[in-house]
């Protein structure tokens, strides 16, 4: 199982040390970690945890005080900031609790909008924005403008937009954290079964014990440490059977 195969994320005695006066705070103390490809992993702690700033370290949006974060077999502590700005447009999707979409543009083109940076031709965009929307449900909804959406129609488009670019790794802050239970529920499941289909990683930060539960793997973390991980794949084998 995931332990022969090689980890996509691997996390090596991590540390963030922030200066708040005289004082450190050790947002992330000692983290170690492993994530494979084709995993939902979950983050959850507490506000202050640290989880938001592990989140931070793996997209390679903040730089590590001390320790090793290696993403398909690349360094990222060792990567300056143009390396980075590339690493992220090459290997990583994002989701995240605001949505995000541009008020202007429909959905369709919302989700085309990451190609445009890679500079695709326009009607391979929009050809695969399309082929996006059909697969998280929303093939009615293309030419709708956010303000003609719901909240949890507007999370998918979110979700379809982090996957057009075919990332490795998809990385999702508290992405139904604007939506009501049931609808976290339907986007908790859509991005479940992608990832499934897809053979995607999707790594999503929370406080929510309940939308964390959703994930393969959870990591809970206090303190900037990780005290726990808890295997939902083996509770589940034990429920089917």
């Amino acid at each position: 199982m995931a332990e022969e195969r090689q980890p996509v994320i691997q996390v090596k005695n991590l540390y963030k040390i922030y200066r708040v006066g005289h004082n450190k705070v050790r947002a992330l103390n000692g983290v170690d970690l492993e994530i494979y490809r084709g995993e939902f992993c979950s983050i959850v702690g507490t506000s202050g945890s640290g989880k938001s700033t592990m989140l931070n370290m793996l997209a390679g949006l903040e730089k590590p005080t001390k320790g090793e974060v290696i993403i398909s077999g690349e360094h990222l502590e060792r990567m300056n900031e143009n390396q980075l700005v590339k690493f992220r447009r090459e290997h990583v999707g994002f989701i995240f609790q605001s949505f995000n979409l541009l008020g202007t543009m429909n959905a369709k083109e919302n989700v085309a909008l990451p190609l445009t940076f890679r500079g695709v031709p326009k009607k391979v965009r929009l050809d695969k924005a399309d082929k996006m929307l059909d697969l998280v449900g929303l093939r009615k909804h293309k030419t709708h403008r956010p303000n003609e959406m719901s909240g949890g129609q507007q999370q998918r488009v979110g979700v379809a937009r982090a996957l057009v670019v075919d990332p490795e790794i998809i990385f999702a802050d508290e992405p139904t954290g604007n939506l009501d239970s049931n609808t976290s529920a339907e986007v908790m499941e859509l991005m479940k079964k992608i990832v499934r289909e897809q053979n995607q990683t999707l790594v999503m930060v929370t406080h929510d014990n309940h939308l964390a539960s959703f994930a393969d793997r959870i990591f809970h973390i206090i303190d900037g440490k990780i005290v726990k991980i808890e295997d939902n794949r083996k509770n589940r084998e034990v429920v089917e059977a």
